[in-house]
C-alpha cells in the first residue's frame, strides 16, 4: 500500500480528467442538439403562421400583388435567413425569397402534401431532394374565405441551429479543463494531509482492529481523523448492525402489530356498546378476521424471521389480483371514514389487474399507505386509490387532501422514526416507522415508490409491481 497508493490516485485522477472533458463534451453535444432544433422549428413555425395569417390572405383578396407579396418574402428570409417559398394549395409556386447559400425555388413542389409533417410543427430531412442537406422545414397554411388557397413555407439549414451549439462545447471543455488544471492541488492536498498521515496511523489502526476499542490516535488534523473514524466504522459496524438491526425489528414488529389490533379493538367496542346493530355484525366479524389474519401471517413472518436469522426481507412471491387486496384494506378503515367523515374512492380500470409480489408485504404496504393518508385527511374529504397499467409494471397511487408534506421534509420521510413538524399535532401515536416500512418492502420486491405532495393541498404516493 505504501508504495503504490499514491501512484494509483495519480492515475487515477488523469484518468478522471481525461473522462470528464469527454463525458461534458458528449453531454453538452447530446443534450442541446435536439432543444436547439426545436426551439428554432417552434420561432420559424410562429414566424410563419403570423406572416401567413395577417399578410397573405390579403393577395388572394387582391389587396396585394405580387411584386409586395415578394417584398415581404424578401424581408422575411433576410430576418430568418432562410428560404422563403409562397406556393398555391396544389404546391405550385406563387413567390419566393432565397438567400445565396440555399438552392432556387421550383415551379411546383413534386407531390405536394401539406400535412406531411403528420401533426409535428416541423419535419426535417432534404423536403423532397430539393436541398443538398438537411433543413428544418415548417408549412403555415393560407386561409382566405374559410378555406386554405396556400401555403407558406420557411426552410432553414439544421447546421445553422447548432452554431450555438459550438459555442458552448468550447465553453464546457475550456471551463473543465480550467478545473482539471487547478484540481492539481487536490492531488498534492492528497500527498501532505493523508498518504503520509496514512502512514503514521497504519499502527494504531492495527491496533483497533485487534480488538482495543479504546485506542486513540494522536492525530489532529481533520484528514487523519476522517481515516481513523472509517477504520472505527468498519470494526465497529458488524456490531452496531446487529445493535440497530434489533432496534428496527422490536421497533418495526410493534408498528405492524398495533394497526390491525387498533382496528379489531374499534370494530369489537363498536358492536359491543350497540353502535353497530347486530344485523350488520356479520360483516364487521369478517373484517375482524380479516386483520386477525393479517396479525397471524405477521407472526408467521416473525418466526420465519427467526428461523433464517437475515436481515434480507424475505418475500413470498405470488400472482394475486391487486384491486381485490385494494378494496379489503379500504374496508378494514370503514369505521374510521365513518368517524372522520372521509370516503375513499376507487378507481380501477375495467379489466382486472394482477400483479406479482408477497401478497402480505403489499398489503402492509397499502394499509400504511391509506392509514396515513387519512389520518392526516381534513373532515369531509376524499382519498383517491388509482391503479394504471404501463407495459410490465402496476402503478398504484394514493391520494390524498390533507396538510400535505413540507418540501423541506419530503427527502427525509423515509427515515426511520422522523415525523415532520406539520404531522405532529396529528400524528400523536406514530412512531415514524411507516413509511419506512412501506419503502422497504416496496424496495424488496426491486420496485420503486415516488411522493408528490404540496403543503396545504395533498399527498400522493406511487408505487409500482411488476404485472402477473
Amino acid at each position: 500500500m505504501r508504495s503504490t497508493l499514491y501512484l494509483k490516485f495519480v492515475i487515477v485522477y488523469v484518468i478522471f480528467g481525461f473522462l470528464s472533458i469527454f463525458i461534458v463534451a458528449t453531454l453538452t453535444f447530446n443534450l442541446t442538439e435536439s432543444p436547439l432544433e426545436i426551439e428554432m422549428a417552434t420561432s420559424l413555425y410562429r414566424e410563419a403562421n403570423l406572416f401567413a395569417n395577417h399578410y397573405l390572405p390579403s393577395y388572394f383578396s387582391e389587396g396585394v400583388d405580387d411584386s409586395q407579396v415578394h417584398l415581404q418574402l424578401s424581408g422575411i428570409e433576410i430576418q430568418l435567413e432562410a428560404a422563403v417559398w409562397f406556393v398555391d394549395k396544389d404546391g405550385v409556386m406563387i413567390s419566393s425569397a432565397v438567400s445565396e447559400e440555399y438552392p432556387s425555388a421550383p415551379y411546383e413542389i413534386e407531390a405536394f402534401d401539406p400535412v406531411e409533417s403528420k401533426g409535428s410543427q416541423y419535419q426535417i430531412g432534404d423536403y423532397h431532394e430539393y436541398f443538398e442537406e438537411d433543413v428544418i422545414t415548417v408549412i403555415a397554411p393560407v386561409v382566405y374565405s374559410y378555406s386554405p388557397k396556400g401555403y407558406l413555407l420557411i426552410h432553414k439549414y439544421v447546421s445553422d441551429s447548432l452554431k450555438p451549439q459550438k459555442i458552448l462545447l468550447r465553453a464546457s471543455v475550456i471551463t473543465v479543463f480550467v478545473i482539471y488544471i487547478l484540481s492539481f492541488m487536490v492531488l498534492l492536498a492528497f500527498q501532505y494531509f493523508v498518504y503520509l498521515p496514512l502512514r503514521k496511523i497504519t499502527e494504531a489502526a492495527t491496533q483497533y482492529a485487534l480488538g482495543n476499542l479504546e485506542y486513540e490516535i494522536p492525530v489532529n488534523t481533520e484528514d487523519e481523523m476522517g481515516y481513523l473514524s472509517a477504520s472505527l466504522n468498519y470494526m465497529s459496524s458488524q456490531l452496531r448492525d446487529m445493535e440497530d438491526y434489533q432496534k428496527k425489528f422490536v421497533a418495526n414488529v410493534s408498528h405492524d402489530f398495533r394497526s390491525p389490533l387498533t382496528s379489531i379493538k374499534g370494530y369489537v367496542e363498536a358492536m359491543a356498546d350497540g353502535t353497530i346493530p347486530p344485523e350488520l355484525h356479520e360483516k364487521y366479524l369478517k373484517i375482524i378476521l380479516f386483520e386477525t389474519e393479517r396479525l397471524t401471517d405477521l407472526t408467521q413472518d416473525l418466526l420465519t424471521l427467526n428461523e433464517f436469522d437475515t436481515k434480507n426481507m424475505l418475500l413470498n412471491k405470488e400472482v394475486f389480483d391487486i384491486h381485490e387486496m385494494i378494496r379489503n384494506v379500504a374496508a378494514s378503515f370503514e369505521g374510521t371514514c365513518k368517524q372522520k367523515k372521509i370516503s375513499i374512492e376507487v378507481i380501477f380500470p375495467p379489466k382486472k389487474l394482477t400483479v406479482n409480489g408477497d401478497k402480505r408485504k403489499i398489503q402492509q404496504v397499502l394499509y400504511n399507505l391509506l392509514d396515513n393518508a387519512i389520518k392526516f385527511s381534513e373532515p369531509d374529504s376524499v382519498v383517491t386509490i388509482e391503479t394504471t397499467e404501463r407495459g410490465e409494471k402496476v402503478y398504484t397511487s394514493v391520494k390524498d387532501d390533507g396538510i400535505g408534506i413540507p418540501r423541506t421534509s419530503l427527502n427525509k420521510i423515509w427515515e426511520r422514526f422522523y415525523k415532520s413538524d406539520l404531522s405532529r399535532g396529528k400524528d400523536k401515536k406514530g412512531t415514524g416507522l411507516g413509511l419506512a416500512i412501506v419503502k422497504e418492502a416496496i424496495q424488496a420486491h426491486g420496485e420503486n415508490i415516488n411522493v408528490v405532495s404540496t403543503e396545504g393541498v395533498g399527498t400522493e404516493f406511487i408505487f409500482s409491481l411488476p404485472r402477473g
